[in-house]
Parts: structure tokens; sequence; C-alpha cells
């Protein structure tokens, strides 16, 4: 049987994503009410960080440990990636040794080369093109909050970015119409976009996107690596903050999201995360219970 990966949402099929979001909140309710779960006793996920994090560490290691496993922390300091070993040649060892390879980096192509020979499961935990694993922490908040999400109108307000394009990919996977309003100069992927034109639309006005809508989400307006033109970006992007009088626009039962971490006075208001509509600190805790269900999907097959 052929490895499966997740290096993008395009990677499972819809219905697919649909049970993995059923078994994540299946494995939330577990792990609330107490029950200790070794779906992957004696199992070990190696992850790999050329970017640093607190979620993504945090929660497959966490998501490891309550299924009965056991998670490596591998930074290219400490390995011969950071001493000029190809990928391909530190890809066949890693993936002999463990059941499973997260990678957090830079260049999207560097996931892809490292799973075109891993022997074991590869799960891209984000690159500076797409980020899928926070996409099925925010469909299980959507669910959890509203019920399914097909059909609905979602506004990704701010810079096409990483998390733009793995929206793109989700209005694609879990049918949804995908708004986009964003500065000019700050758009997703015209081929992304233009390869989904059946359901979704870039504008600039944030108030035209926003009218209606039930999901409104954003992302800060520097991402890692882009500190330098922090400046620029904060002129072109003061007017599509996130505030409560923009919520007020939106559908009367919208809610918000953000991956975190979040600069309040900058893409949010700073009393946006305490919104009534804001769902983010359960979108954040998700990644935990999303990505278990990932794990036994990829490692399991389950």
């Amino acid at each position: 049987m052929a490895v499966r990966h997740f290096l993008t949402l395009l990677d499972l099929s819809p219905a697919e994503l649909d049970q993995l979001i059923d078994r994540a909140i299946d494995l939330k309710k577990s792990w609330r009410s107490g029950e200790v779960r070794d779906s992957l006793k004696n199992r070990v996920l190696a992850m790999i960080f050329e970017k640093s994090s607190t979620r993504t560490r945090v929660s497959f290691e966490a998501g490891m440990t309550q299924l009965g496993g056991a998670a490596l922390f591998l930074s290219p300091r400490d390995t011969q990636l950071g001493r000029g070993e190809p990928i391909e040649d530190s890809s066949r060892v890693i993936s002999s040794m463990a059941d499973a390879v997260m990678i957090r980096t830079f260049e999207h192509e560097k996931v892809e080369r490292f799973a075109s020979v891993s022997s074991a499961p590869v799960i891209n935990a984000l690159t500076d093109e797409f980020h899928p694993c926070q996409l099925l922490a925010d469909m299980q908040a959507f669910r959890e909050a509203r019920g399914r999400i097909q059909g609905a109108t979602v506004t990704w307000i701010g810079d096409g970015n990483n998390m733009c394009a793995s929206y793109i990919n989700a209005a694609r996977q879990f049918d949804f119409n995908l708004r986009i309003a964003c500065p000019e100069g700050y758009e997703p992927d015209t081929a992304l976009v233009d390869a989904n034109r059946d359901r979704v639309s870039v504008l600039r006005d944030p108030a035209e996107a926003v009218r209606g809508a039930h999901l409104l989400v954003t992302d800060v307006w520097a991402s890692m690596g882009q500190e330098e033109e922090q400046k620029a970006r904060a002129a072109a992007f003061t007017p599509y903050q996130v505030n409560p009088q923009l919520m007020d626009l939106a559908d009367k039962d919208a809610v918000f999201m953000h991956c975190l971490p979040a600069h309040r006075g900058e893409e949010i208001s700073e009393d946006m995360l305490e919104h009534p509509g804001s769902v983010v600190w359960n979108e954040a805790e998700n990644r935990l219970h999303a990505q278990k269900a990932l794990l036994e999907f990829l490692i399991l097959g389950a």
C-alpha cells in the first residue's frame, strides 16, 4: 500500500477530510472526559523544525503522548540537515526509523522532495506556500460552532499568504465560497485563484467582502521572514483591520478566527479576540485534536 502524505489539503479526498474532522471532535471529547488512549503506542513522530513555533510543537508533541506514542524534536542545528546533507538522504534515514515525519520549513519544495523518497507519511506543518494543519483545526472549530461549512461564505482579510492559499484549497475541498479582501500587490497566487474561480473571488473593499459572511479570518500583516517589510505592510494593510465594526457587517451568527500569534492593534483591534463571535481559543486547541486524528489516519490508515 502506497504511503499517504499530507502536504496540502488536496492530498485527502473531501470525504476523508470530513471523516477526519469527525474523528478530531470525538478525540477532543474523549480527551476532555479523561479517557486514556494508546492507539499509537510505541509509534514515533520525527518533528523537523526550520521555523520556530509554539502551537505546532506543543500540539504535535502532546498529541503523540496522548495517543501513547512519542515525538522527537529535530532542528537543523542539531542534525545533518543543517550541515548540507541532501534532503533526500535525510529523508531515507529518518523515515526508516520513525512512523511519521512532520516538517515546518520555508520552501514548499523541501517537503515535496522529502516526501518523494520517504517510506513514512510526511506532514506539512507549515511552508511558505501552505499551512494545511491549521485548516483542519479551523474547519473543526467552525463545525463545532455552527455545523458543516458546506455552502457558507468565508471572508479572508489581509495578505494572500500561505494561510490564504490553504483557505482556497479548503473552499474546494469543503465546498464553501471564499471572498479574499487584500490590497493591490498582496494577492494570493494567481494560478491557484484561477483554478478555483467558481468559488473564489478577490476584492479590494473589506466591507464589501465581509457583508453577510459566516466566517471572518485573518493573519498577521508580516509573517516570519518578512519583518523588514513591516512598515510598508502596515501602511498597505491598515484599512484591512478586523474589528467589531467590520464584524457587524457579517452574518449575525458569524464567527471570527485567527491562526495566532495575533498582533492586537494591527490586523485585529485590541478587543477582537474577546469578541462574542471569536472562536480563536477553541481554534487553537483544535490543532491538538485535528492533528491526532491526522496522525492516526496516516500511521494506522484509520
